[in-house]
């Protein structure tokens, strides 16, 4: 299998192209490279899907920030074209609106490509998408985690199988655009006779018209229940991170594709004087007696879901920071983990007792309580 290369070198962009150099660059390609316009030309087909393919990680913020830290393997398991999901059919679906509706009509006036007979020029509805909070622990962040949420969605409908009629022999042809979906309109300019292609105003894009509705979905294809959905959360997640759970979002209609569940990541606050978090440290403050402090000794400290043990020096002294590598959070990716920071602060008595000021008095006369500079 050929490497895949570079994908802002497939769009012919710099690493710093703005959103809309990425999205001007890839309406440039998809024209070139276009199946309308290379009809049976494999190696354009593939690089029209390569072009798309590019757009799709590069056009997303979160998507492109992972792939310019880790590259093509940081986009394993993200879905979308990157892990090999989508058709051309999803492409024009998906990417239609670059080019202002029907993907195979933006080529009508460059000679006639995408003459309005194509089946994909017909367009294609897609669901749109959920999207929802969970609020995770901290155990749940370090160790990663499966969730079952039941969310309220349009689905399917169970009675017409969302042809939305009441039988196959209520769905007829359009009349207007003969089941294409598309309209074609001819307009003299100085340039001459141009074509223009749009969705057809009377089956909203469809080919079809329905003459007796399903009377449990009205005629939509569609209808509202309540789903249980299970996803993994990987370790490492931060608040305000979203995840994609490709095709669980609302039906789309006449079976076309269906959105996304959109998953925002909240995570729970830290209890007070308990474990905290720092980027992918986990922080804990450790109050020690003067004795211990002085002393050293073995103490016990919180960890996920558990205890720690540790060995204070004698002398540590107050800001110390001790620092347990690999106990912290790990990265997202799976690339390294943080650690566990210590602080140590030495807890001082505001009120002695008699016996204890004189201990203390003692002390103050004692050349191993003399600070050293």
């Amino acid at each position: 299998m050929a490497e895949k290369r570079d994908y802002y070198e497939v769009l012919g962009v710099d690493k710093s192209a703005s959103a809309e150099d990425i999205k001007k660059a890839y309406r440039k390609k998809a024209i070139q490279y276009h199946p309308d316009k290379n009809p049976g030309d494999k190696e354009a087909e593939e690089k029209f899907k390569e072009a798309a393919e590019a757009y799709d990680v590069l056009s997303d913020p979160q998507k492109r920030a992972r792939y310019d830290q880790f590259g093509h393997a940081g986009m394993s398991g993200q879905g979308g074209f990157s892990s090999g999901g989508f058709s051309m059919e999803d492409i024009f679906s998906q990417f239609g609106d670059i080019f202002g509706g029907a993907f195979g009509g933006a080529f009508s006036g460059f000679g006639g490509f995408g003459g309005g007979s194509r089946s994909s020029s017909r367009r294609v509805a897609r669901g749109t998408d959920i999207r929802i909070k969970v609020k995770l622990s901290l155990s749940e962040i370090v160790k990663g985690v499966e969730k079952t949420v039941k969310i309220n969605k349009m689905v399917t409908c169970p009675d017409c199988g969302g042809r939305g009629a009441a039988s196959e022999a209520d769905i007829k042809t359009c009349d207007h655009c003969h089941g294409t979906g598309m309209v074609t309109k001819i307009a003299n300019t100085f340039l001459g006779q141009m074509q223009t292609s749009s969705p057809c105003p009377y089956c909203g894009g469809e080919g079809k018209k329905i003459t007796n509705p399903c009377r449990k979905c009205s005629g939509t294809g569609l209808v509202k229940s309540a789903e249980e959905i299970t996803f993994k959360i990987p370790a490492g997640v931060q608040e305000g991170m979203q995840l994609t759970i490709q095709g669980k979002g609302n039906a789309a209609r006449n079976g076309g594709v269906p959105g996304n569940l959109l998953v925002v990541i909240e995570e729970e606050a830290p209890k007070e004087g308990g474990l905290q978090r720092e980027g992918n440290d986990l922080v804990y403050t450790l109050n020690l007696s003067i004795p211990d402090a002085i002393l050293g000794c073995s103490v016990e400290i919180p960890y996920i879901d558990s205890k720690l043990k540790i060995k204070v020096d004698p002398g540590t002294q107050p800001g110390k920071i001790l620092k347990l590598r690999g106990k912290g959070i790990p990265e997202v990716n799976g690339y390294g983990t943080g650690d566990y920071l210590i602080y140590v602060q030495v807890y001082v008595p505001k009120r002695l007792d008699r016996k204890e000021k004189e201990i203390m008095e003692g002390w103050r006369s004692s050349s191993s309580f003399t600070p050293k500079s």
